[in-house]
């Protein structure tokens, strides 16, 4: 064999995922998990309420007193190709929190998008409850073309004592899905249920499963320690495989940087980033 034809490891692994991804397009689609934040604590989040709720847990929307509007970058294991742009723009009203949210992943050739439009607010002071309607797009040139699916999401949150957080969301539930040439392709049903709780006003440990649809159950756990004022420091877990994730966050006058990284055992490293500005 020429030796121009023999690909390292980690381009193997890359050649395989967009192979899989062209000869199975619509089962790429996801319920995209967005924000720094929470991706530093291996995405258990259900129970946290901050801007990226659009994302995780639409419920955690009612918690917030201010508009807030964030975005959102991520490249899966270093590809170009496989990057995840997303923004998200969050209303305080007084019957309830509207949010707005926009996802774009792939690139000019092949693409996903997702619109979602949210709603959350509280029933009395300990409950909260919010859902969403999406849009979602799969674009691959020439070859499929463009199809699009509606699905609907949300979720509960529950404070029954101080410091203890209680979410659960469902993604889907309706099953719907995507038209392409060999039928109606599913999206994925995601159930998640988690607890968080905050010790001495400065460290939060979160604990969370997810079931998706055909698939093993994931447990995560994350935590975050407020290290000095407005310095945050994150880290987390999750299986199935077996992911790490570290990170870290600032805050200082209205405005929140965070950065992210997640390990894949075979893949690699994610980079995530989020700049998110809190309207006072």
């Amino acid at each position: 064999m020429h030796p121009n034809l023999l690909l390292p490891r980690r381009n193997t692994l890359i050649v395989s995922l967009f192979t899989c991804l062209y000869l199975s397009p619509v089962h790429a689609a996801e319920n995209y998990l967005s924000g720094a934040r929470s991706a530093a604590m291996a995405n258990a989040s259900v129970m946290m309420a901050d801007i990226w709720s659009v994302s995780h847990n639409q419920a955690g929307l009612a918690f917030l007193n201010n508009t807030q509007f964030s975005v959102h970058y991520e490249n899966k294991f270093i590809v170009p190709q496989y990057g995840l742009n997303a923004v998200a723009l969050a209303i305080p009203t007084k019957s309830g929190t509207m949010g707005l949210s926009f996802y774009y992943f792939g690139y000019l050739k092949y693409h996903e998008t997702k619109t979602g439009l949210s709603y959350g607010r509280m029933f009395g002071k300990k409950v909260s409850a919010g859902v969403q309607l999406n849009y979602h797009s799969i674009y691959i040139s020439e070859e499929y073309g463009r199809s699009s699916a509606l699905s609907v999401e949300g979720g509960l949150m529950i404070r029954p004592v101080k410091n203890l957080v209680i979410g659960t969301h469902i993604f889907n539930p309706s099953r719907s899905g995507f038209n392409s040439p060999e039928g109606k392709e599913i999206l994925p049903v995601i159930f998640r249920f988690g607890a968080g709780y905050t010790f001495l006003d400065i460290i939060t440990l979160n604990m969370e499963t997810e079931k998706q649809s055909d698939l093993k159950a994931i447990w995560k756990i994350g935590a975050e320690v407020e290290a000095v004022n407005h310095l945050f420091l994150r880290a987390g877990m999750s299986s199935d495989p077996l992911i790490s994730t570290f990170g870290l966050g600032y805050e200082a006058v209205g405005v929140r940087g965070d950065l992210a990284f997640s390990f894949h055992p075979q893949l690699g490293f994610t980079p995530h980033f989020t700049l998110s500005y809190v309207f006072r």
